[in-house]
């Protein structure tokens, strides 16, 4: 099972962390995977390449995981803009837990 937590501080997403494979098909066949994996990359270049921040993104291989951390001290538009981006993707793998409630889960913490 795909597991997405989203840690917030008062009404701000602050980061998140997708951990495990989804198990809906074989490795490299998981159409819910690379779903996953898209949305978290985009959302992960959007942040810093296009925006220029320096959001810390940790990955582990071995434990089939990634995590985006914003940078402190975000304030603005590239707040307003972050904020709109990790919404956007809580909400997306909000609609996937919808439609494969066997496979993902979407926690706030």
């Amino acid at each position: 099972m795909t597991t997405a937590s989203f840690a917030t501080d008062g009404s701000r997403i602050v980061s998140f962390t997708v951990e495990g494979h989804s198990g809906l098909a074989e490795s490299g066949e998981d159409i819910l995977c690379a779903a996953v994996t898209s949305a978290v990359r985009l959302t992960e270049c959007a942040i810093n390449d296009v925006l220029g921040l320096e959001a810390a993104v940790k990955v582990s291989e071995r434990d089939a995981s990634i995590s985006l951390k914003l940078p402190r001290n975000l304030e603005g538009e590239a707040d307003q803009v972050c904020q709109t981006l990790l919404a956007a993707l809580m909400l997306y793998f909000v609609q996937l837990q919808e439609e494969y409630p066997q496979h993902i889960i979407v926690m706030e913490v």
